[in-house]
């Protein structure tokens, strides 16, 4: 995982610049923001679709070579950068439709009416993040993304509930039944206060 090959967001390094100037226009030692030439972190460089990384050979006498660059179109030599350049594989895109499948047929999710709206968010959620795993911080790919599915699942669930409260609470106030979950709770509590 390197930065090198990723070019310096000019425009962010000169807003940032111009605005720790204004804020420290007496004091030039306390004008050091994320984005000087001197800092490493990677806030600087233009944003990308995913982590950057060199690949590397070994050659016979255990030397590294690089032989190829992300973000990089043509070859190593003329080659230029390319900010988009990289794109999911069919073959990931459908492993992501298979694991929320899979995630959706789990006994906590599938009795759910909304279990459809659940996979379509977790699948929309894997698309936007799936190129950003970054195998610098870990070895688990497969944790990640099942990480991203129940966050996506917990989301809509939560919504959901929200949604029908709102709902039950309007029933309620006109004088009609809400929800059967909404009488459980109801009779449930009564039961436990007496």
């Amino acid at each position: 995982m390197t930065w090198e090959h990723i070019p310096i967001d000019d425009v962010k390094t000169r807003k940032a610049r111009d605005a720790a100037r204004e804020l420290f226009e007496d004091d030039e030692d306390t004008a050091h923001t994320e984005y000087d030439e001197e800092d490493p972190k990677h806030n600087k460089y233009v944003k990308v679709n995913f982590p950057p990384f060199f690949h590397y050979s070994v050659d016979a006498d255990s030397n590294p070579i690089v032989v190829g660059k992300s973000h990089w179109k043509g070859d190593l030599e003329t080659g230029v950068f390319s900010k988009d350049h990289g794109q999911m594989t069919n073959k990931l895109a459908h492993m992501f439709i298979k694991l929320c499948e899979r995630y959706a047929t789990r006994s906590n999710w599938r009795g759910y009416t909304y279990n459809d709206e659940m996979r379509s968010q977790a699948l929309l959620q894997l698309s936007q993040i799936g190129l950003q795993f970054d195998e610098s911080k870990s070895q688990n790919p497969f944790a990640y993304y099942t990480a991203a599915i129940t966050n996506s699942f917990t989301r809509v669930l939560n919504v959901e509930k929200r949604n029908q409260n709102i709902r039950d609470d309007i029933l309620e106030i006109n004088g009609l039944n809400p929800s059967y979950t909404r009488q459980g709770m109801s009779s449930g509590s009564q039961h436990y206060d007496e």
